[in-house]
């Protein structure tokens, strides 16, 4: 395994913890907090990071495959996502802050799709 692949790894693994702790915490808190967003963000940079290491190693082969497009369909929902959880925090709007959750969860849920892709095409190479 060389070490581009243990950063990717890593990485890639480190978006799913960011990811998975602010999505559930918000669904606990009932509420959208400053933290949460935070959580969000750093998500969003580990698995950009994360994949941006494993697309230089695919030298971009794989781009239009499944694992690409729900890959690339993840991290824009994702920034999507993140950037309309700080606004709706920014705006103060309570209602939106209670709410925000349902759409944490399905951003959440489409996002592991290509994570657990990349889990088992790893394990089969």
């Amino acid at each position: 395994m060389t070490t581009q692949l243990i950063a990717a790894i890593i990485t890639i693994t480190l978006a799913l913890c960011f990811y998975t702790v602010g999505v559930f915490s918000e669904r606990r808190a009932h509420t959208l907090q400053k933290h949460h967003v935070i959580l969000f963000w750093c998500g969003l940079v580990f698995d950009t990071t994360g994949t941006t290491i494993m697309s230089t190693m695919a030298h971009g082969s794989g781009l239009l495959s499944p694992h690409g497009i729900t890959g690339a369909l993840a991290i824009v929902l994702m920034l999507f996502h993140a950037v309309w959880a700080t606004l709706v925090y920014t705006r103060g709007n309570a209602e939106k802050q209670q709410s925000f959750h349902r759409f944490s969860i399905v951003v959440w849920l489409i996002w592991l799709i290509p994570y657990v892709l990349g889990m088992f095409l790893g394990m089969q190479g």
